[in-house]
């Protein structure tokens, strides 16, 4: 018995200083998932793999998300016929000018966003303004020519149609109960690289005054956007549209982490009334206005401190005609407060044309109700947007 165990004892020892001097010199030797080839011992370390069919995404992934929207988003490339000089055709021009008849057609790229079976895509206006051909490429790499079916430049949204079988459609999310800090993904070709899913989070809500649209309530986002982005889609973690890229903040022309999308809920009303009626159809009464300052309520002798002031009138214009005059300080459209001009931009131009509401306002020390028929706004042009 002492025999046998002092043989064991020696033959531990002996492997115990095998296995020593080869995790000293070739510790390669020892490794798991090793690969064999011709010139020695490939020295790889390999994840654990699941079964067929049963791979998950890593923790926090919003892989699904991008998944489940990527498909809907598509590029945009315009072009524009190069525009020719008036007096091009006069030798006597050509003569001190040279021939100007081979200038290049203006290009242009963006993203969009298919909305509809029926091949309804929303994009920036900004991104089809003023274009004589859209070409639409899926990120299947199916191509189509885009139909403009109408814009809305107050809110720089436009819609086009491809016709083509089995579109990928995005669902349209909420945004109105999107909060500060909840994560969404910007999906665009930005710098037409192909398409790109960047995150990030919702930086604030309800952003105005940037000077960018007419009607303005952006989502802010510090998802990467940039040139060729506009457009494109923000969604949130189940890969639901949440917004319309169309803007960033930049000294570079690049993100700097500050990019701007209008809601779906804008988007919705948009949609529908091109599709409906060509065109966006909102309320107007016809008034210059400014947020009220110590300075403007001093100018025009006015009590008020909160509110809207009113500083021009246009002269036979619905606000005209309801006795609205300079001065008057509007606190509330209907059942809606009213503390900017924005706020008050929304709400007159969510009335029906045709339709009255009650405005309630203040002038110098008295205040007072008035009932207002709104008109139909005029359509304003849209000034070029650095995205």
């Amino acid at each position: 018995m002492k025999r046998i165990w002092l043989l064991f004892a020696q033959a531990v020892t002996v492997l115990l200083a095998a296995y020593f001097v080869v995790a000293t010199l070739k510790p390669q030797w020892l490794q798991h998932g090793s690969t064999r080839s011709l010139g020695g011992v490939v020295s790889i370390i390999e994840a654990p793999t699941a079964g067929p069919g049963s791979a998950l995404p890593a923790p926090g992934s919003l892989s699904a998300a991008a998944k489940k929207a990527a498909p809907a988003v598509v590029s945009i490339n315009t072009s524009k016929a190069a525009s020719r000089h008036p007096r091009s055709d006069d030798p006597w021009f050509r003569f001190f000018f040279g021939d100007q008849g081979d200038s290049q057609p203006q290009v242009g790229l963006g993203s969009g966003v298919i909305v509809s079976a029926d091949g309804y895509i929303l994009t920036n206006n900004h991104v089809v303004e003023g274009a004589d051909e859209i070409e639409v490429t899926l990120n299947d790499g199916r191509h189509a020519p885009g139909k403009l079916i109408g814009t809305d430049p107050d809110t720089d949204l436009a819609v086009i149609r491809i016709t083509l079988d089995k579109l990928p459609v995005i669902v349209l999310g909420n945004s109105d109960v999107l909060q500060v800090g909840d994560q969404v993904l910007a999906i665009g070709n930005p710098f037409g690289v192909g398409q790109t899913v960047t995150s990030g989070i919702v930086s604030a809500l309800g952003r105005n005054q940037l000077g960018i649209n007419t009607f303005e309530n952006f989502i802010q986002t510090d998802a990467a956007i940039n040139p060729g982005n506009s457009g494109g889609a923000l969604i949130d973690v189940n890969g639901n549209l949440e917004g319309i890229n169309t803007a960033i903040y930049s000294r570079s022309g690049g993100s700097m982490g500050i990019g701007f999308a209008i809601p779906v809920s804008t988007a919705k009303q948009v949609l529908e009334g091109i599709v409906k009626d060509g065109q966006v159809t909102r309320g107007w009464i016809g008034v210059e206005p400014n947020d009220l300052s110590p300075e403007l309520a001093e100018t025009f002798g006015v009590k008020a401190t909160e509110g809207v002031i009113i500083t021009g009138v246009l002269q036979n214009g619905p606000a005209a005609r309801a006795g609205l005059r300079p001065g008057d300080v509007i606190t509330a459209v209907g059942d809606k407060d009213i503390g900017n001009v924005q706020e008050l931009l929304t709400a007159v131009a969510g009335l029906k044309p045709g339709s009255s509401a009650l405005f309630k306002l203040q002038r110098g020390a008295d205040r007072m109700e008035l009932d207002v028929t709104a008109g139909t706004r005029p359509r304003t042009p849209i000034r070029r947007l650095p995205n």
